[in-house]
């Protein structure tokens, strides 16, 4: 007898019919279970119920339709953050991934990212630790650098900065041709840092804010691409450190600590 087929780790529950396309494209990149619940009556049980029913066979969800109804899907079934599935809610048209459930523990804030690496949406994390880090890392390299490469070119452009440490980095971000470079997605799982991936449409369209690279824009068709990936990757933030370069890599830091600063302050004196 073959023994029982152990469940994915990851759950995708389109909401719509209207969503199993994005569902089945985010199941083609990212894999796990994909459910149909318009499909399925189950002795006429409502799509809440069958989710609680499946709550649990999966350590991370994908919920693909409103926030709202995500909520009131979960009614009930949380019970401790470090046993209680991640969920991701994401709209069906792909704009945000919204980590829900289980951040940290679960694992919804990096499943955010990924989610958003594969449509392009926006990644919203919510949880206290990301919210007092203030940094942005735009990285650019050369292919194949190493992931101490990375390193040195980071720590060369913390060190230009004072007080900045790598423990104030919120992210990393980069162009999508980038999206699978093996030294920069190390250095990334080294220190915990997601990563943001960044269409190259959308750095072309961002307007260029220092020198601009003959060589990316003849390689890479963009005029440059760490201080871009970083300014929108942070569209509050300010540039606190240009295009730095080292040994192939390129990296600039945004700070947006300073412009929620001062949206606090307006709000408290308005005059």
């Amino acid at each position: 007898m073959n023994p029982p087929v152990a469940p994915a780790e990851l759950g995708l529950w389109p909401v719509r019919a209207e969503a199993a396309a994005l569902a089945m494209l985010l199941q083609d990149s990212l894999g796990g279970e994909l459910y149909q619940p318009w499909l399925n009556d189950q002795g006429g049980l409502s799509q809440r119920q069958q989710f609680a029913l499946a709550y649990r066979r999966h350590r991370q969800w994908i919920m693909i339709g409103a926030a709202g109804i995500a909520v009131r899907f979960l009614d009930g079934l949380p019970q401790d953050k470090h046993s209680d599935p991640a969920v991701v809610v994401v709209d069906e048209a792909g704009r945000f991934a919204i980590a829900l459930l289980a951040g940290h523990e679960g694992g919804a804030n990096s499943l955010a990212y990924r989610v958003a690496q594969c449509t392009g949406a926006q990644p919203v994390v919510t949880t206290a630790t990301e919210a007092v880090k203030p940094l942005v890392l735009g990285i650019g390299c050369r292919k194949l650098a190493s992931a101490e490469q990375i390193g040195r070119a980071v720590a060369q452009a913390l060190a230009q900065c004072p007080g900045a440490t790598l423990a104030q980095v919120r992210e990393v971000a980069t162009i999508d041709l980038k999206a699978e470079e093996p030294g920069l997605l190390a250095f990334c799982a080294t220190h915990g840092l997601p990563l943001r991936v960044i269409a190259r449409a959308q750095i072309a369209q961002r307007a260029w804010v220092g020198k601009p690279s003959d060589w990316v824009r003849q390689n890479v068709g963009v005029e440059g691409v760490c201080e871009p990936a970083a300014l929108i990757a942070s569209p509050r933030g300010r540039l606190l450190l240009g295009k730095t370069a080292l040994d192939g890599v390129t990296v600039a830091i945004v700070d947006d600590g300073e412009g929620w600063r001062g949206f606090i302050e307006n709000l408290q004196d308005p005059a």
